[in-house]
């Protein structure tokens, strides 16, 4: 690959997002019901699904929403997190002595920030992309009453981070590249961090000191220490556990309850791994990536009861595996023909309603469409939308679609057609009575981040803006 340090835009890297974090009980994370508004705790919402928290009726879907607050960003791909009043950005800036990578606390209502604090950032890309986060923060309950208190953040040069919430103060923070000997793949840090029984676990993939000094890029020569996932104390940040044999990929850490025993699933570079969340013990595995040196691995794992649904979009596509057998049992996988494929996620991943998978499909503007796939058995039952890329988030029986040069479309979620319900673009709208915005609103492709949307409230971002919009 020809290597390049010159801003460009080029393919979208997968961790990418689709945003959200922790609210953190022993049993597992769930929604905090004393919160006074919705909250979007963690990467993919609370159960890692792109689910919408309380979505408006099909009725007030079909209405143009309205523009509330506009805010701008600087470097990096993915929206933030929710905690009541307040909403949580990360992103990277020049300041006096190089650049800063920088998470602020934004009022809900108005979009002004609250605070903002900032650490040195050392980190350049091998192929041009920005140098801002691949991933979202994630807030986390320390003292196990329900309500955040700190939030914690996996920067692009794996910079590991954990704040106080009301003021953004550093409590601890782990260089996880330096520490574990990370040889820096094809463009960063990508992986959001999960919290789950007071441990911060994140994707690592170190490597031995000897693999320090192999040129860019050559992932094919790098070899693995045992450190995929790693998991840190809450409290001071101190290692707990770490397991796994392979090099990191864009995907993110998720729980999940495995034939009732709790487990750490994630899409590392070579393949998929379940561990023990305990103790990090690996307890399965499963070969899954394209033979080509420049591919990579970006989905989240989706899980349905015991089954988990895995993703690429360069080689061998999709598989259904059933978690329950010893080794996983591939319930259903994709065809060796590329054409025949019934899913290839790039950096979004789909959203399952009923049987049925719903989300977009291809590596590139021209060969990717949207489709609808039945989950039990991989079968296509439609595609729709040809030549788009595209996110997806699902808002109860209906579902959003994010274009990546910003157009939206709610859709019905129906098995047997592409059954639209709005579409509408953000310069097309119109401010809120009581907005202190100017209209239009025009949003700077690439639009990569799956929206995030709060009962009547939708959050969708473009390269510099984070938009709110209401369906009032």
């Amino acid at each position: 690959m020809k290597k390049s340090f010159v801003r460009k835009r080029r393919q979208p890297i997968g961790p990418l997002l689709r945003v959200a974090v922790v609210l953190l009980l022993p049993i597992g994370f769930v929604p905090v019901a004393c919160a006074e508004k919705p909250s979007w705790p963690r990467f993919l919402g609370v159960e890692f699904s792109g689910d919408a928290i309380n979505p408006q009726s099909p009725q007030q879907l079909a209405k143009s929403p309205r523009i509330r607050w506009a805010l701008d960003v600087g470097d990096g791909y993915g929206l933030g997190v929710f905690s009541n009043d307040r909403y949580f950005h990360f992103d990277s800036i020049n300041g006096d002595d190089g650049r800063r990578e920088r998470l602020r606390a934004i009022d809900r209502e108005t979009g002004k920030a609250i605070w903002s604090v900032d650490a040195a950032l050392r980190y350049r890309d091998f192929y041009g992309y920005e140098s801002g986060p691949r991933s979202a923060p994630t807030l986390a309950d320390a003292d196990d009453d329900g309500v955040p208190d700190r939030v914690v953040t996996m920067g692009v040069g794996g910079r590991l981070t954990c704040r106080s919430i009301a003021d953004g103060k550093e409590l601890w923070h782990v260089d996880t590249s330096s520490k574990y000997g990370v040889v820096q793949n094809f463009f960063g840090v990508g992986g959001s961090p999960l919290v789950w029984n007071r441990q911060v676990i994140v994707m690592v993939g170190g490597s031995p000191p000897a693999d320090a000094n192999l040129p860019p890029g050559a992932l094919d020569r790098v070899s693995s220490n045992g450190s995929l996932l790693v998991a840190f104390d809450l409290s001071d940040g101190t290692e707990r556990w770490r397991g796994g044999d392979d090099l990191a990929s864009y995907s993110s850490p998720r729980i999940a309850s495995i034939d009732g025993k709790w487990r750490v699933l994630i899409l590392a570079r070579d393949a998929f791994w379940m561990l023990d969340a305990e103790s990090g013990k690996v307890i399965a595995k499963y070969p899954h990536r394209a033979s080509i040196l420049e591919s990579v691995n970006a989905m989240m794992p989706l899980v349905d009861q015991d089954q988990i649904f895995i993703s690429e979009c360069y080689g061998p596509g999709s598989a259904l595996l059933d978690a329950k057998t010893d080794p996983l049992r591939v319930v259903w996988r994709d065809a060796d023909q590329r054409r025949n494929r019934a899913m290839r996620s790039h950096w979004s991943a789909p959203v399952k309603i009923g049987d049925n998978l719903y989300g977009c499909s291809g590596r590139n503007p021209g060969d990717c469409d949207f489709r609808c796939v039945q989950f039990s058995t991989g079968q296509v039952l439609w595609t729709a939308l040809p030549r788009r890329r595209c996110s997806v988030t699902r808002l109860g029986d209906c579902y959003l679609v994010w274009d990546e040069r910003g157009e939206a479309i709610i859709a019905k979620a129906n098995p047997e057609r592409f059954d639209e319900v709005n579409r509408f673009k953000i310069e097309q709208l119109v401010a809120s009575e009581d907005a202190k915005v100017e209209t239009p609103v025009r949003l700077r492709p690439p639009c990569w981040a799956a929206p995030i949307v709060l009962g009547n409230e939708l959050y969708v971002r473009g390269d510099r803006s984070v938009v709110r919009l209401d369906f009032r």
